[in-house]
C-alpha cells in the first residue's frame, strides 16, 4: 500500500507532494506544525505557513523562491487565520485539503471538494505557482489554487469568467499590509457590450481598463479568449528568467511590478489608478478628461456637447454632472446633414452601451451603421490582435472618455450639421481658403443655421397638431371599437397611462441597442426603468412592420380589460409624433422559447417547472375565453408568445391579433389569415374559420413542445415524419411515447403525469373541431387523474391534416 492509500485509510497527517520540475515524489512523514516550515519547495515557489505583522496570525501561503523579501502570492486562509504557533495541514477521506487549527482541530480552511475516494488524491505545486490537487490514476486536476486567486495575478493566471461553470477569476486586496483577508477592492470583468475590466471600490466602480491593452511583445503578451464556455485575460513573459506580477493593493491600486535582483527590491513600471482622469467617470457623461493639461480644467466636453451645470463646472470644477447636446434636440441629430468628429488615442467609452457590429468591417462600413441607426451616437473601428477588424457603436451616454492615452484608440462622435462645420473649420479649412472663400462659407452657414432652425420650427408645430389628432383618433377609435363589440356598460379610457416620449427616450436611454431585449412582427421591444425605479418593457411599433394601428389599438383595449396572473400586465401606452408604443411590465426571464429549445438553459425547465407552465399557460387561456368580462380568441398563441417572471410563471402576452367574440358567437370567418404557421389550426388556415378551439389547437402544440422541448417543424428536418403530430401520434401507438420527452427530464419526470399530458395534447390537435375538448376540461384533466380516452380514428383525423401543417 503506497504513502498515499496509507493516508486516506488511517488519517496519518502528512502529505504527499510532487514536484512540477521533477518526476520524483516528495514524501513528508511527519505533522506539519511548525509556522515557518516549508512543506513544499520548488524552482520557483515555496507553499508554507506565513506570519505578516506582528499579530502572530499563522496564514498558508504559497510565495516566491528566489526573491529574497518573502512576497506572498496566494493565500489559503486569509479570512480565518490561525490563533497560535501551529497549524496542521492534511488530506482528508474525500481528497480535500484540510487545514487545522493544531491546538483544538477546528478547520479553518478547505478546498471544499468530493472525488472518488478510490483515486486517491495528490497535492502538487508547479513552477508557475499553482498549487493542484490531482487524482493519482487519472491525473484530472480537482482543485487548483489558480481559480482561487487573492491580490496577485501570475502568468498564466485567468482574471474573467467561466460560463460554463458560473465562476469568477478576479482579484480582491488584502485589508492592509499586514493583514491578507479580502479587502474592499476588487478587479473583475464586466462582459456586458464590450468586455473590460473594473476596480471596484466595494460595488462602486472605481477604474476601468482600456479595450486590449497593446503588446509588450519583448517583455510579456496578453491574450484573450471570449467564446461561449469562458471569457478572461492572461498574460505570459517572453523571458522566463524575469520575474514579473501584478497585485491589487491594499488601498486601491493596481501595481505592475518587476523584481531587481542587484538591489533587492521590486519596482514597479505601471500604476493604475494614475491620475485624476483614471477615477471612473470623473467628468460625467459625454465629458472627456485630458490628464496632462497643466494649470487648466481636466475635463472638457465632446464635440457638440456643453456642461450640464456650467457652474458647477466652471467655478467648482465639478463635472460629475455630465454634458448635454447643445443647440439641437437629439433626436434632430439624423437626417439633417450631420456627421462625425474624430478624436485620436482616446480611452474609448464605458462599452456595456455599447454594441459589436460584424467583424472585417472596414471604418467606412463601420461609419454607415452607425448613420443607419439614430441612436447611435458614436463608432470606433478597432484592429482586434492584429488579425480583425472590429467595428464597435455606442448607443446613448458616453462615459468615462479619457483623451491623450498611450494605449488609445480613435473615436468618431456623431454631432449635428453646424457643428460639423465648426468642427471643419477648426481643423483648418479656412486656412486653407482664402478670404472670398472664406466670406462665402460663412454666408452660406448663416443661412444653412436660417433654414435649419426655420425647419426645426416648422416640424415642432406640426409635431404638436399630430399628437392632438393622435390623442383625438384614439378616443375615437376606443369608443368605435366598444360600440362594435357591444360591451356594456359606458366606459371611458381604458384604466392605463398615457406616456411622454421623453419620459420613454430616458427609461431607454434613448432605445440604445443594450437595452434591446426582443424583435417580433410588431417591431423591437426595449427594456426600461422609469424615475421611480419600475423596470417596463417597451414595445416601439416599427414602421415596417407587419402589424399596424389595427393591432396597436386591439392590444390597447382587449389586454388593458383583461387581469389576470398569467397574462403580461399593460402598463400604458405612448402616441406622440411618429412614435407609437405599448409599455409593458418588465419580466426578466424573457420567452419560453428562449428555453425551451436552447440546450444549455432547458436544463433549468425540470419536469415539475414544465408543468406548472403547462398549467399556468391553460388557467391563462380559460380566462380570455371563458372567465374575463370579454370573451376573447387569442389567435397568436405559441413558445415565444409566453413570457416568465422571475419566478418562471408563464404570461401570455401580444394580443394584437385577438379577437372578441359575442355571447353566442362560436365561430367567425376572416379572409385576412394572420399568426404563425406550425400553431395554427387547420380551418383557420385552410378556410379562415377561427373560434375558442383554434386556440385550444394551438395550446396542444405548445404542451407537446413543452415535453418534448423541440420546435414542431424540426421534425420534418430529422425523419421520415412530416409533423410533430404523426411522430407522437405513432409513439403513442406503438406504447413507447415516453421516447419523445425531453432527454435532459426523461430520467427524472413521473410517467403517469408525463402519459397523461401527452393524451391531453394529442386530444387538443384533432382535426374535426368538436373532438377537441374546451379549455375548462383540459384545466380539470391537468389537475386531475381524468383523462377521456382517445378516439379510434384519431390516428386518420391527425394525418388528414399533417399536410396542411408541413412548413
Amino acid at each position: 500500500m503506497d504513502s498515499q492509500k496509507l493516508f486516506l485509510q488511517s488519517f496519518l497527517l502528512f502529505l504527499h507532494f510532487t514536484s512540477s520540475s521533477s518526476l520524483d515524489t516528495i514524501t513528508i512523514n511527519q505533522t506539519i506544525e511548525d509556522g515557518n516550515f516549508l512543506i513544499s519547495e520548488g524552482n520557483n515557489f515555496v507553499l508554507g505557513f506565513f506570519s505578516p505583522g506582528y499579530l502572530g496570525h499563522r496564514y498558508l501561503g504559497i510565495w516566491y523562491h528566489k526573491v529574497r523579501e518573502q512576497t506572498v502570492v496566494w493565500v489559503a486562509n486569509r479570512n480565518n487565520p490561525i490563533n497560535g504557533s501551529t497549524g496542521v495541514l492534511s488530506i482528508d477521506r474525500l481528497g480535500n485539503l484540510i487545514l487545522y487549527s493544531n491546538h483544538n482541530q477546528e478547520v479553518v480552511w478547505s478546498t471544499n471538494v468530493s472525488v472518488e475516494v478510490t483515486d486517491a488524491c495528490v497535492a502538487q505545486l508547479l513552477d508557475s505557482g499553482n498549487l493542484i490537487l490531482v487524482q493519482d490514476r487519472s491525473k484530472r486536476i480537482v482543485w487548483q489554487s489558480f481559480d482561487w486567486p487573492t491580490d496577485t495575478l501570475l502568468p498564466g493566471m485567468k482574471l474573467g469568467f467561466n460560463r460554463k461553470a458560473g465562476m469568477f477569476w478576479f482579484l480582491t486586496s488584502w485589508r492592509s499590509a499586514d493583514d491578507p483577508g479580502t479587502g474592499n477592492f476588487s478587479l473583475q470583468v464586466n462582459a456586458i457590450g464590450a468586455p473590460q475590466f473594473f476596480l471596484y471600490s466595494g460595488t462602486v466602480y472605481y477604474w476601468r481598463s482600456v479595450l486590449w491593452p497593446k503588446n509588450y511583445a519583448d517583455v510579456w503578451n496578453y491574450g484573450f479568449v471570449n467564446n461561449q464556455d469562458e471569457i478572461y485575460m492572461k498574460y505570459t513573459l517572453a523571458d522566463a528568467s524575469v520575474i514579473l506580477r501584478v497585485v491589487l493593493d491594499y488601498s486601491g491600486i493596481i501595481k505592475k511590478l518587476a523584481w531587481h535582483e542587484k538591489v533587492g527590491k521590486w519596482k514597479e513600471f505601471w500604476t493604475a489608478p494614475s491620475s485624476l482622469c483614471d477615477t471612473y467617470g470623473h467628468c460625467g457623461a459625454f465629458g472627456i478628461c485630458y490628464p496632462d493639461l497643466i494649470g487648466r480644467f481636466e475635463c472638457e466636453c465632446l464635440p457638440g456637447h456643453e456642461p450640464k451645470s456650467p457652474r458647477d463646472w466652471n467655478i467648482l470644477r465639478d463635472a460629475s454632472g455630465g454634458c448635454v447636446r447643445k443647440r439641437l434636440e437629439s433626436s434632430s441629430v439624423c437626417g439633417h446633414g450631420e456627421g462625425f468628429v474624430k478624436l485620436t488615442n482616446v480611452k474609448l467609452p464605458y462599452t456595456s452601451t455599447a454594441l459589436w457590429e460584424e467583424m472585417n468591417m472596414s471604418p467606412m462600413e463601420c461609419e454607415k451603421e452607425c448613420r443607419r441607426n439614430c441612436s447611435c451616437s458614436a463608432y470606433a473601428s478597432i484592429e482586434i490582435a492584429g488579425e480583425a477588424t472590429g467595428c464597435l457603436t455606442w448607443y446613448g451616454e458616453l462615459m468615462d472618455t479619457a483623451g491623450h492615452m498611450k494605449e488609445g484608440y480613435d473615436i468618431n462622435v456623431r454631432v449635428d450639421a453646424l457643428e460639423l462645420e465648426i468642427a471643419r473649420e477648426s481643423n483648418g479649412f479656412l486656412e486653407s481658403k482664402n478670404m472670398l472663400d472664406a466670406l462665402i462659407a460663412s454666408a452660406v452657414s448663416a443661412w444653412f443655421v436660417i433654414i435649419l432652425f426655420a425647419y426645426l420650427w416648422l416640424k415642432k408645430k406640426r409635431k404638436g397638431v399630430r399628437n392632438h389628432s393622435n390623442e383625438r383618433l384614439l378616443d375615437a377609435c376606443y369608443k368605435d371599437t366598444l360600440v362594435k363589440n357591444q360591451v356594456e356598460g359606458s366606459m371611458s379610457h381604458p384604466d392605463i397611462a398615457f406616456f411622454n416620449l421623453r419620459t420613454i427616450l430616458v427609461a431607454t436611454n434613448n432605445f440604445c441597442q443594450a437595452n434591446k431585449v426582443g424583435e417580433g412582427g410588431f417591431g423591437l421591444v426595449y427594456k426600461g426603468q422609469l424615475s421611480n425605479g419600475q423596470e417596463i418593457a417597451v414595445k416601439r411599433l416599427s414602421k415596417n412592420s407587419s402589424q399596424g394601428v389595427e393591432e396597436f389599438k386591439n392590444e390597447v383595449m382587449l389586454i388593458a380589460k383583461l387581469q389576470h396572473k398569467n397574462l403580461v400586465k399593460l402598463l400604458g401606452c405612448c402616441i406622440q409624433g411618429e412614435e407609437t408604443m405599448l409599455v409593458y411590465e418588465y419580466l426578466p426571464n424573457k420567452s419560453l422559447d428562449s428555453f425551451l429549445f436552447d440546450e444549455t438553459k432547458k436544463a433549468i425547465l425540470n419536469w415539475r417547472k414544465r408543468f406548472d407552465i403547462i398549467v399556468g399557460i391553460a388557467r391563462g387561456i380559460l380566462y380570455i375565453h371563458q372567465d374575463s368580462r370579454l370573451s376573447i380568441v387569442h389567435r397568436d398563441l405559441k413558445t415565444s408568445n409566453i413570457l416568465l417572471d422571475a419566478e418562471m410563471n408563464p404570461k401570455i402576452s401580444d394580443f394584437g391579433l385577438a379577437r372578441i367574440f359575442k355571447g353566442d358567437q362560436i365561430q367567425e370567418k376572416t379572409k385576412r389569415i394572420v399568426g404563425t404557421f406550425g400553431y395554427m389550426s387547420p380551418e383557420y388556415v385552410v378556410f379562415g374559420k377561427f373560434s375558442a378551439k383554434s386556440d385550444v389547437f394551438s395550446f396542444g402544440i405548445i404542451l407537446l413542445e413543452i415535453i418534448t422541448g423541440k420546435k414542431n417543424n424540426s421534425y420534418c428536418e430529422e425523419g421520415s415524419f412530416r409533423s410533430m403530430i404523426g411522430h407522437i401520434w405513432h409513439s403513442w401507438r406503438e406504447n413507447v411515447a415516453l421516447e419523445i420527452v425531453d432527454s435532459s427530464i426523461r430520467e427524472s419526470c413521473p410517467s403517469q403525469e408525463v402519459l397523461r399530458c401527452i393524451q391531453i395534447g394529442l386530444l387538443c390537435v384533432q382535426e374535426d373541431v368538436s373532438d377537441r375538448p374546451m379549455m375548462s376540461t383540459i384545466v380539470l384533466m391537468l389537475n386531475s387523474e381524468i383523462t377521456p380516452l382517445l378516439r379510434n380514428n384519431l390516428h386518420s383525423t391527425l394525418l388528414s391534416h399533417v399536410i396542411v401543417l408541413a412548413p
